[in-house]
Formats: C-alpha cells, structure tokens, sequence
C-alpha cells in the first residue's frame, strides 16, 4: 500500500493496486460522518467497436450498451435491489454512464464493511436473461423520450451529432430508440466481460473511513473470486475530419424563448501537448471570454438580450475539442453577432490569465472540503492521466502564457455548427 499526501489541502491519499489489478484509492477524512464509494469501468457510450476478450475479430455493437448495462447491473439473481439495499441501511446508491466510463456508487455513514463488499459483489456478478433485458427496453425508451423533450439536452445533443462526422461521441449517451431494442443479452455479456474486468476498473473510497481496513476488505472481496486472465482491449480507432457534419439546424419547440447554441470544433492534433492540457488552456479562454463576469455577459444583460449567464462546456476526443456554447435569447442573430465579435480577437492579458489560475487554486481549497469532489478529482484524474495528481497547485503553476499563447494561434473557430430552438 503506497501512502502520499494530496499536497496544500492537508489530506493523505492511499492506494493499492490488487493482485487482479483493481487500483483501490482511499482518501480518509475524519471531520465528516459519511463515506463515499465510486466503482468504475474505463467503459462508456463510445466505445462501440473492439475486439472482445478472447476473440481476433473486432465487432460492433449497438449504439447504448454501455448505458444499458449499467441499468442491468442492479437486476440481481437473488432479485435483491441494490436500492432497496442501500436505503434499508440509510444509505443511498446510484449509478452513471459518461462518453468514457461507467460508475457504481453509494454513500452512508452506516454499515461500510457490508455496504462496500456489497457494491463489489453486485457489480461483479451480472445477471442477463432474454426477459430481464426484454423488461429494461421500454423503460429505457421512456428515458431517451424524456431527455428528448429537454430543450438543453436536445440541444447539447444536436451540436454535438452535428459537429462530428465519424467519431462514435457524436450519439447520444443512452443511444436511440431502435438500438436500445436490438440490444441483446449477448450484446451486454460481451460487453461486460471485455471491459469489465478489474484490471480496467478502480475503486475510490473517500471520507470518514481506515484506509488499511478499507482495502483490506477489498483485498478479502477479490481474493474470494476468479477472473479470467486480462487482455489488453482493442478498441476502433476513428479519422475524424475538422469540418462537422452539419452547419446550422434550427427546431421549434413549446417554450418560453428561444434558444442559441454554437459549437466551436477545434483540431487539437498539431498542439504538442496532452489533449487534458489543452482542454485546461481552452477552459481558461473561454472563461475569461464568455464566463460569467465577461464583458460579453455584462453586454448581453444590459442590452435585455438575455437574462441569464452564457453557458459553456468543452467535450474532447483524442484530436478534438469541441466548445458548446449556449444561451437563452429572443434575439438570436443579434446574439450571435455579439458573441462571434467578441470570440474574433482570442487574446488575453496576462493579468487576466493569472487571475483565472488564482480562481482555480481557491477551487482546489474549495473542493477539499468534499468527500463528494474529492473523489470525482481523483476519478477525473485516473480517467485524464492514468495517475492522481498529488499537488494540484503545482499543475496550476505550471501553466503559463506562452502555452495559452502557442495554443490561441492554433485554435480556428471557422469549423462550427450552429444549432437554434425557437419558440413554436
């Protein structure tokens, strides 16, 4: 077990790396009564083609697999419900898919020994029938139709199907209604026992817990089962162009105002530095541009052109970074001028850029005060760099203008993709 601490926040952080090869990380804080658990799979909506474990052939499957595994995860043999489970013992349980994982969790201050062998055993032992995954289908169905009748996520949808041509992130999450039902039972088996073996998983344990206790009932859990051995997992590799798919689509929807979107596709492939690095630079520069005490918003609210903050988001591949930007306005092409004017001259001062990494250290502060970010970092972390960052304030410092600089001269807002709801 490798102990380190979690530099400038005052927090230790334990880890382990099992004979199965699940990473276990412990954070332990005493000042807190519950505990956190996150159990991930480095499996999520995109990867769609691989090579399943024990076979030379890559295959496809349907788009929403990864998603709907995760919703059969909680159909136990025993027919005991992993909810029921935890809320019997004043704990709550839940479940995500993201383009690039999928997670399990549970918080609680009670019963941790039983809650965590709990969370390893259901999420190791899966249980698909013909009928269980007959059942999901409609209630999926229903899941897909409610998101669809959500302006923003109609719209973060569509700016990002519009704005990539091959790369598999361009579908939603959950998939579409007709893949959701030709998913089959072997489609999740396959699925599951490619991408879910320990050694592509890792547990996160954060709050008022004994790190050597808690891994060892880790260890103690592992030991008890057998696992085939690990293959390293091919996945499809795409060519994905730097012009999008689509231009501009406007929809009409039942709302109040209409709505503005932008998606800014940016070729990342000739920037010498990790895709995370440059998200970082990018994430800066549009905060300063469009964040919330931009000159842009100011502009925007005192011209009654808008009544809220502009919303942005930065979703990246391995070669692109795609900026989604969004706003509430009546008056979108009046809108659209004055956010494009802004967004034709990209530099900053470097009094600007200093103060935004100023903002981000007090985020680091802020964060360590939650087992809840606490753990997310670390997750986001082994997702990012296959590491944890011990000292966060280092990695902060060490950007600098002449990076923010080099990576402003490369970024070209001509290929995007403009995506507007107006009021029906």
């Amino acid at each position: 077990m490798k102990k380190s601490n979690l530099e400038k926040i005052d927090l230790e952080i334990y880890e382990e790396t099992l004979d199965n090869g699940l990473r276990v990380y412990v954070v332990p804080k005493d000042n807190v009564n519950s505990i956190y658990a996150t159990f991930s799979t480095k499996f999520g909506s995109i990867y769609q083609e691989f090579v399943p474990n024990g076979s030379n052939k890559m295959i496809k499957v349907p788009l929403g697999v990864a998603h709907f595994l995760e919703h059969k995860m909680f159909e136990q043999k025993d027919e005991v419900d992993p909810f029921t489970f935890y809320s019997e013992r004043g704990c709550d349980a839940n479940a995500n898919t993201s383009n690039y994982k999928t997670t399990y969790l549970f918080s609680g201050s009670n019963s941790f020994s039983e809650n965590i062998n709990y969370l390893l055993d259901y999420v190791q032992d899966p249980y698909f029938t013909d009928e269980n995954v007959e059942k999901e289908k409609g209630i999926i169905e229903q899941e897909i139709k409610m998101y669809d009748d959500d302006p923003y996520f109609k719209m973060y949808d569509g700016i990002i199907y519009n704005s990539f041509i091959n790369h598999p992130i361009k579908y939603p999450i959950a998939g579409t209604v007709d893949d959701v039902y030709s998913i089959t039972k072997d489609d999740l088996y396959t699925c599951y026992n490619t991408f879910y073996h320990p050694s592509n998983m890792f547990l996160v344990i954060t709050g008022n817990v004994d790190p050597k206790e808690a891994i060892e009932l880790v260890k103690i859990n592992q030991e008890k089962k057998k696992f085939d051995e690990f293959e390293d997992i091919k996945v499809k590799e795409y060519k994905e162009p730097n012009k999008v798919e689509k231009e501009k689509q406007t929809i009409s929807m039942d709302i109040e105002i209409s709505k503005l979107g932008i998606g800014y596709k940016i070729d990342c492939s000739k920037i010498n530095k990790p895709i995370q690095d440059i998200k970082t630079y990018i994430s800066m520069l549009f905060d300063l541009k469009l964040g919330s005490t931009s000159l842009i918003n100011e502009k925007l609210k005192k011209l009654n052109l808008t009544t809220h903050d502009i919303d942005f988001t930065l979703v990246n591949t391995d070669k692109h970074i795609l900026v989604i930007i969004m706003v509430e306005t009546n008056e979108i092409d009046k809108t659209l001028e004055l956010i494009e004017e802004e967004l034709s001259d990209l530099n900053i001062k470097q009094e600007e850029f200093e103060r935004k990494k100023k903002v981000r250290k007090s985020g680091c502060i802020y964060r360590s005060d939650s087992i809840y970010s606490i753990n997310n970092k670390i997750m986001n972390n082994i997702m990012n760099y296959d590491k944890v960052i011990l000292d966060d304030y280092k990695h902060i410092d060490s950007l600098n203008m002449k990076d923010m600089n080099k990576i402003i001269k490369n970024i070209n807002l001509q290929n995007k993709t403009i995506y507007i709801i107006n009021k029906s």
